[in-house]
């Protein structure tokens, strides 16, 4: 039997929060792992570290800059799937990704920067409604120019939200009082970011995702706030005074407060007071699901998430 070669990979955000997840993923389950740098990024002591700690994968790096086109379009030349991690400042500049890879003519798949709720089923205010909408664009382009592609939708990352219940300001789960979004009933999905890059890797030379939306849904992490509270309270033995912030008083503060907290408030209002993570079925043929594909993969739960912070 042939065994067909891994796809080159080419992650653009490699240095970034999910970027670095996948970068290692890649490197370790053998594909040949390119990463997009910008030259001052080794100025940056952290990400210089992070770079080290790339070239002992084996990963590739190029220089290069995703609005320099000449530098894009030399390195997407060299492999044959693209994954933009880019953060939200430059979810609009994906638009100079998509022209390179049509002019390179070689990319296989790309994975845009996608990695959280699917915009196509969510209904956000501001500030959050601006920047799903950039992404909407960028997949309505990919499909006009005819682009192989796959969006990965993630859900909540669960080291972002679960450590604090989204509590921005705290480093572990509370063990007083616990804010709770809405009326708390809504379900949510977590996946953690280690099975996020795990399945987004698996999905890139998979015909079955071949111009389809992965939704990662594991099973034991489809959760409603309250349910997340409860079996926390479980797990340290106490009840928690629980605050509920109505919808009245988080469209208050999107509207008056500081823009990081009004931009997480007003994702937290998609997810958790219309229930925008879950509250529609995967559909196929556009939709398929993470665990179904891959059941030997085996995720973090939740329950196992927590074990660490009793």
């Amino acid at each position: 039997m042939v065994v067909s070669e891994k796809s080159k990979i080419l992650i653009i955000g490699g240095t970034g929060y999910i970027g670095k997840y996948l970068v290692e993923t890649s490197a370790k389950s053998g594909h040949p792992t390119f990463v997009l740098i910008r030259e001052s990024t080794l100025l940056n002591p952290e990400k210089s570290k992070l770079i080290d700690t790339f070239k002992s994968y084996g990963v590739t790096l190029l220089f290069g800059d995703i609005s320099n086109q000449e530098s894009l379009l030399k390195a997407i030349k060299q492999v044959d799937v693209v994954i933009s991690t880019v953060g939200g400042q430059q979810f609009a500049d994906q638009v100079n990704i998509i022209n390179a890879i049509k002019e390179a003519g070689n990319i296989k798949r790309f994975l845009p920067s996608e990695f959280g709720f699917d915009v196509d089923h969510a209904h956000a205010i501001e500030p959050a409604a601006s920047l799903f909408a950039l992404k909407v664009k960028i997949r309505r382009m990919i499909e006009a120019e005819g682009i192989p592609y796959t969006y990965v939708i993630c859900n909540w990352f669960a080291d972002f939200f679960l450590p604090n219940l989204g509590q921005l300001e705290a480093k572990t789960p509370p063990r007083d009082k616990v804010v709770i979004f809405g009326d708390g009933n809504p379900k949510a999905i977590y996946v953690k970011e280690e099975d996020i890059a795990t399945y987004t890797i698996e999905a890139v030379d998979d015909p079955r995702t071949l111009n389809k939306t992965l939704h990662m849904r594991p099973p034991a992490n489809v959760l409603s706030f309250n349910e997340i509270v409860s079996l926390w309270e479980e797990k340290i033995g106490k009840t928690l005074e629980k605050l509920y912030l109505s919808e009245e008083d988080i469209l208050q503060i999107v509207q008056e407060g500081p823009l990081p907290l009004r931009t997480n408030l007003a994702i937290c209002h998609s997810v958790f007071v219309n229930g925008d993570s879950a509250n529609f079925e995967v559909q196929p043929p556009t939709g398929v699901e993470a665990t179904e594909l891959y059941p030997k993969v085996k995720y973090t739960t939740v329950d196992e998430f927590y074990n660490k912070f009793v």
